[in-house]
């Protein structure tokens, strides 16, 4: 089985992201395209990187939780999960997931992963017989959008945590 949700991703390179700002702004270009994708309206990263307490090390997923249910105003619910049937049941409602992987706070230095610390927002899986594929839009590089890409959930999963990103009202 195969679900791709239909995705615009941002780039945390995007010449409108303050150049200070721009190494550490996964976590609200992550955020900003997946309340982009519900609400059909542009947010701007340096005010969700404000807005969310994002640092220069990144964004903590108590404060990405906690900030962005303030944020929404409680149009949203924002949960955390690492039931991958949770995940999978998300995406089949066509919601997007932000999805972290992290090293570095899980204390998992030596687990080979994608990243070692990064927020993306997740779009699809693959079920194939010996692994789950995730589609991921990996938030760009400099000179380079942001773009799908195909992650191992197996390789990676011991450094994967997942936002559930729920609109609680609808237009």
């Amino acid at each position: 089985m195969k679900v791709l949700i239909p995705f615009q991703g941002m780039s945390q390179y995007d010449p409108s992201i303050a150049p200070e700002l721009q190494g550490s702004a996964c976590g609200p270009t992550t955020a900003a395209a997946i309340l982009k994708h519900h609400e059909k309206q542009d947010y701007d990263v340096n005010e969700l990187y404000r807005a969310l307490g994002t640092t220069r090390i990144g964004l903590f997923t108590w404060r990405f939780k906690r900030k962005l249910n303030r944020f929404g105003k409680k149009r949203y619910r924002v949960a955390k999960t690492r039931s991958i049937d949770q995940v999978k049941e998300e995406l089949l409602q066509g919601r997007p997931m932000a999805m972290k992987f992290d090293r570095y706070f899980s204390f998992r230095w030596r687990f080979p992963s994608s990243y070692k610390y990064h927020w993306v927002p997740l779009i699809g899986f693959e079920e194939r017989p010996d692994d789950l594929i995730l589609f991921i839009h990996d938030n760009g590089k400099r000179n380079r959008p942001s773009k799908v890409q195909a992650v191992s959930y197996e390789q990676n999963r011991k450094v994967l945590t997942f936002l559930k990103i729920i609109p609680t009202q609808t237009d």
